[in-house]
């Protein structure tokens, strides 16, 4: 017996809240973490998927999101920063490398 090939895009394609996922991936949850936290849940398990690299199987983008939703369950947003807002907001920015250099002189 095979293993089903996880593809995300199919299988992903019509969940839209934070709930929708850790609900597809069985993660229990809070639901005020998540009324509170659900952008900032949602960018923060894209971000981790995409420091993986390599497309990931199901189990993968379980942990992920596992990880994104364990960040607000021990910490906030505003601790969190995972928006470039909050970032400014904290003195936190970042410039592009070929932005070195190019001021007029």
């Amino acid at each position: 017996m095979t293993a089903a090939i996880f593809d995300p895009q199919a299988e992903l394609a019509d969940l839209e809240s934070a709930e929708d996922f850790l609900d597809y991936f069985d993660i229990a949850y809070d639901a005020g973490v998540v009324q509170v936290n659900r952008l900032h849940i949602l960018q923060r398990f894209h971000d981790y998927l995409g420091a993986r690299g390599a497309a990931p199987d199901r189990a993968a983008y379980r942990a992920c999101l596992e990880q994104a939703y364990g960040d607000f369950v021990r910490s906030d947003a505003l601790t969190e920063k995972v928006f470039g807002v909050l970032k400014r907001a904290s003195g936190i920015a970042t410039v592009p490398l070929a932005a070195i250099g190019r001021g007029r002189h």
